[in-house]
């Protein structure tokens, strides 16, 4: 049976009766309504108004190759009528998950040989997690179980991934976030290093990664566990000297590195991951969004030979999986996705063409007076409204700047979010010039519109 047809009244009353959002203020939402996004195709959506918005999120940093194509709706339709589910338990596998796994192996080579897979990113951390634990009781190291992450990271909703995260307002909601994970302060070059070397902030905040070692004691450090861009923290570009001294650090220490690759994977960067831009290797990747570009829920965990191998040849079985791991629509959606970022050589046109435009036009936004700063790389994009240029100072919390500028950004056809007062975004990676055009017009309307309201 088809969705019934309603008028937008109608689904916001149904909505504000049954339904509960993720991360959302009920309240707030309840006196306002949902918007209804009815359909969308390429870069933009179009919502129960009529009115066309331009997607500058990618959905929620995933649909990277943008809405409606027919290729990856075929691929599932084809899959769901051959095989729509089978687990990969009890030693049975089947083509779609194995054809995967083979083809993830081709694209992480030569250093990620190994592929376990669950539903989401916040999955792929947890099973990360396990990993990690299992990896050093293999070594006979079990004291090993300290996992070092950043303040305001971000590694999804689950109890493990919210823990693993360093957000405040997440912690401040569970009522005993889980032992064992500890936090370094978050390389916020604009937030937190002002008037400082970038080079010498980027060393400073790598190396209380050391500090930290040497506190908890070596023999207990399991992993360090960071983005290689924090997303929703407010796309943290860390500094050039950031990345090879906390792989350094974890080198001399013996500890697992471990990039939470759920946001910058396949391409955003203008390389396959995040960890590649930057030079560095980790021990494990943790990805998912790209993977299937959002049209279905996938994720997974790339291991490289040193945890691979420990797993794969260790004593006894891996007490760890879920229903949906290596499930056959959603493997065959992400064999269809790499096809596709393979032929139209999506990931070189963002790092050779789309990605430096993006960024020169991205950073034109920086001449506004409320931005005090515009930074991006690849298709990664920031603005740190303030109220006086010079000085970076805010404006009071009770003004609602970022949260103003994303309303103005909803009515005037842009989805760009609101983190805090920083606005960030990050479009599909089929996006041309001309709709980064469109992007960095729209949003500097709606910073004209921001600033004329703060005034107010």
């Amino acid at each position: 049976m088809p969705i019934p047809i309603r008028s937008k009244q109608d689904w916001q009353a149904l909505d504000a009766a049954h339904h509960l959002h993720p991360f959302t203020d009920y309240a707030d939402l309840a006196a306002k309504g949902a918007r209804i996004i009815s359909w969308a195709e390429g870069a933009h959506l179009h919502d129960a108004d009529g009115r066309t918005i331009l997607d500058g999120m990618s959905g929620l940093w995933c649909v990277n190759l943008g809405y409606g194509r027919r290729e990856l709706a075929e691929a599932a339709q084809r899959q769901m009528l051959e095989l729509p589910y089978y687990n990969n338990f009890f030693q049975t596998a089947h083509p779609p998950a194995i054809e995967l796994a083979h083809r993830l192996a081709e694209f992480a080579a030569p250093d990620y040989t190994r592929v376990f897979f669950t539903g989401s990113g916040s999955e792929s951390v947890d099973t990360a997690i396990r990993m990690i634990w299992r990896y050093w009781q293999l070594q006979g190291q079990p004291q090993r179980n300290v996992i070092i992450g950043r303040r305001n990271g971000y590694h999804g909703s689950t109890i493990a991934g919210a823990s693993l995260g360093g957000m405040k307002a997440v912690h401040a909601q569970l009522a005993h976030p889980l032992p064992g994970f500890v936090h370094i302060d978050q390389p916020y070059a604009f937030g937190e290093g002002a008037g400082l070397d970038p080079a010498a902030f980027g060393l400073e905040r790598a190396r209380q990664l050391a500090q930290k070692i040497e506190e908890i004691g070596p023999d207990k450090v399991a992993a360090f566990f960071a983005e290689p861009i924090q997303g929703a923290g407010g796309v943290i570009i860390p500094p050039d000297t950031y990345w090879p001294e906390i792989e350094r650090i974890c080198r001399h220490h013996g500890i697992l590195l471990v990039t939470d690759e759920v946001i910058c994977g396949f391409g955003r960067t203008g390389q396959r991951f995040g960890a590649e831009y930057f030079g560095v290797k980790p021990d494990l990747m943790t990805v998912a969004k790209g993977l299937t570009s959002g049209y279905v829920p996938m994720g997974a965990v790339l291991l490289g030979a040193r945890v691979g191998e420990a797993l794969a040849s260790g004593g006894g079985e891996f007490f760890h999986g879920y229903t949906y791991s290596g499930h056959p629509v959603a493997a065959a959606v992400a064999l269809e996705v790499l096809r596709v970022l393979e032929r139209e050589r999506v990931i070189e046109r963002v790092r050779e063409d789309t990605g430096p435009y993006l960024q020169q036009r991205w950073r034109t936004l920086a001449e506004h007076p409320l931005v005090g700063e515009a930074r991006g790389l690849g298709f990664f994009g920031a603005i740190e409204l303030v109220k006086d240029k010079a000085s970076r100072e805010r404006f009071p919390e009770e003004k609602s700047a970022g949260l103003r500028c994303r309303e103005f950004c909803f009515d005037n056809g842009l989805v760009m979010r609101a983190v805090g007062d920083t606005m960030i975004v990050a479009p599909p990676l089929i996006l041309d010039r001309d709709g980064i055009d469109e992007l960095v017009e729209k949003a500097w309307k709606c910073l004209d519109l921001t600033a004329q309201a703060l005034r107010n």
